[in-house]
């Protein structure tokens, strides 16, 4: 009994190994050091990303003010027209390739022209409105100057604009199908059908002969105004 009650408390140390517990003392320390290497790789690796991300950004703006100065594009458009209130940016000559600078030209004096008309239907309808009219003909000749101006250059003037200084097919198929409703819209205001108001609010060949045998001055200003148009 004295033998084995010394045997059991003196023991050689194993260091490490041949005990049951063993495992448990040290896996937990090992886990800890991997999980820590595997947040550091992790870091390494975002650090490492977001590193090749700016590098790839600093390329690619790089590239794009390449592009730009090399197709004579703006980066930012800056607004210079026209010359005494400037409102949109507009640089024929130096923006537009020299082969499509005459028909960007042709485009907008087409859309100086619609200005010009949807001033000239205010005028006439004023006209109208003074003769006896009455005051919704000129509100809603006022709509459609407010509205006809800046729509014509946002829906068609504006992206054949870029499309011929870009090349985009995209720009010029959006420009096709808005230009066609500009069309459908002028052949409509020159003809003036009496739909809206009888057609008053518009200066056209039948709202001008509705109103000629009552005030041939009116009448004689809605006529002038539907070639115009056309």
């Amino acid at each position: 009994n004295g033998s084995s009650a010394t045997g059991s408390k003196f023991r050689l140390p194993t260091f490490g190994f041949g005990q049951k517990h063993d495992a448990t003392d040290d896996v937990p320390l090992d886990t800890m050091n991997v999980m820590d290497l595997a947040q550091r790789i992790e870091k390494k690796k975002l650090l490492t990303g977001k590193l090749i991300s700016k590098e790839e950004n600093r390329t690619l703006r790089g590239e794009k003010k390449l592009f730009l100065e090399a197709t004579n594009i703006p980066a930012t458009e800056e607004k210079n027209w026209p010359p005494l209130l400037p409102i949109i940016h507009h640089d024929i000559a130096n923006e537009i390739p020299v082969h499509a600078q005459k028909l960007q030209y042709l485009a907008f004096a087409s859309w100086l022209g619609i200005i010009l008309c949807l001033v000239f239907n205010i005028v006439a309808i004023t006209v109208c409105w003074i003769r006896g009219g009455g005051v919704k003909i000129f509100f809603l000749a006022a709509i459609y100057a407010l509205l006809g101006v800046p729509l014509s250059y946002v829906l068609w003037y504006r992206p054949l604009y870029r499309a011929m200084r870009e090349d985009s097919a995209l720009k010029f198929g959006w420009f096709f199908m808005m230009y066609m409703l500009h069309i459908l819209f002028c052949i409509f205001a020159a003809i003036a059908p009496p739909i809206v108001f009888h057609g008053e609010s518009l200066t056209g060949i039948l709202a001008a002969i509705s109103v000629f045998p009552r005030h041939a001055l009116v009448g004689v200003s809605l006529f002038y105004y539907s070639p115009l148009v056309l």
